[in-house]
């Protein structure tokens, strides 16, 4: 019996020291696992660059930016943000990824939603246009009020802009700075509610242009082919923003963004940023004059475009009758945003290159 014990005893001794032994072992295993993934995650996608087409393939818009690795490997001393320009301190905190896709957003403001019984009904066609022509994207219209507080979440760290968009004393000035603001931090679509969606955004660019070269697709507004064009439009060639496509953080955002917050900033300090005092009127302070002089400026910009001794003018794009690609802007035909205006060359919105019907009452 003693001897019976012992065995036993012995036997019990040796299973346990087996299992902690294979306990341990797996324990060491399982996290050498864990780091071989939490380094593939870190390195196998490169920096600024999306994901392969079959990760995207389910996601209805792109997956969140990858952690820049280079900036977390230099630190800087927290004063240093504020020793940099409003336009540096933009770009850092909106960068520009070229390579990534358009995010499936489509923005539009007005002073209630379409769940409103205020919502008119003279725009319930067009706002659910754009939500039929395109399915699976995120399709937000939001208030004058709400504006206020997703400028203040998207904006809080850059407070010079929030100060200037809170300080607009029009509901026009605050509608043109927002669709600036919604696209630099989130891209996507910006349309005016008084816009219907003829053709998808996916069939307004040619499907043998990459993507992955366009961050910016804007329409023309005006071809004043007249010569007294300066009693009736701003510029010769007059760029939209009524609707406009980019991708986050593009230069031409970043820079009307900043010159609108200046202009904004300047008229304050000068008292003058009330409605009947201000020095601009509408369209030059935040309308199409502004925006496109933020393009052309783009442009002609030599930190962005090799020149070659000629700037690029109204002249590139006057009586154009298709899309034209200048670097990663693509700039479409009067046609496709302007269909059935009756002058400057624009065609009938049953016209193949008309893209968006605007209805002029918002």
């Amino acid at each position: 019996m003693p001897n019976y014990r012992r065995t036993t005893i012995l036997a019990i001794f040796i299973l346990t020291a087996l299992y902690l032994f294979t306990s341990s072992q797996s324990s060491s295993s399982a996290n050498q696992r864990s780091h071989f993934i939490n380094n593939g995650v870190t390195h196998a996608v490169p920096t600024g660059r999306p994901l392969s087409t079959s990760q995207q393939a389910s996601r209805p818009y792109p997956p969140p930016r990858p952690v820049n690795s280079q900036r977390l490997s230099s630190q800087q001393p927290i004063t240093e943000p504020t020793r940099k320009t409003l336009r540096e301190r933009l770009q850092y905190q909106f960068p520009y990824d070229l390579e990534g896709k358009f995010p499936a957003y489509i923005w539009q403001t007005w002073k209630y939603t379409p769940a409103s019984g205020e919502f008119g009904d003279n725009f319930r066609a067009a706002e659910a246009s754009w939500t039929e022509k395109h399915p699976g994207f995120v399709h937000e219209v939001v208030t004058d009020s709400a504006a206020v507080y997703l400028i203040k979440y998207l904006y809080a760290s850059v407070p010079e802009v929030l100060e200037a968009y809170n300080a607009l004393p029009l509901p026009v000035l605050k509608a043109d700075f927002f669709r600036y603001l919604i696209l630099l931090a989130r891209g996507g679509i910006y349309t005016d509610i008084d816009t219907t969606a003829i053709v998808s955004t996916t069939d307004w660019i040619p499907s043998e242009v990459p993507r992955s070269t366009i961050g910016l697709v804007i329409g023309i507004e005006a071809d004043a082919d007249r010569p007294d064009w300066q009693d009736w439009f701003s510029r010769r060639i007059q760029f939209c923003q009524w609707t406009i496509q980019a991708k986050p953080g593009h230069p031409v955002l970043r820079d009307v963004v900043a010159t609108v917050t200046e202009d904004i900033l300047r008229m304050m300090k000068e008292g003058i940023l009330k409605k009947n005092k201000m020095d601009k009127s509408i369209v030059e302070f935040t309308g199409p004059a502004v925006w496109t002089d933020a393009v052309f400026n783009y442009l002609n910009n030599p930190n962005f475009f090799k020149m070659e001794g000629r700037n690029i003018t109204w002249e590139a794009f006057t009586g154009m009758d298709s899309a034209k690609k200048v670097g990663d802007v693509v700039i479409l035909p009067i046609t496709s945003f302007s269909p059935g205006v009756g002058q400057m060359g624009a065609k009938e919105p049953d016209d193949p290159m008309a893209f968006v019907k605007h209805e002029f009452e918002g």
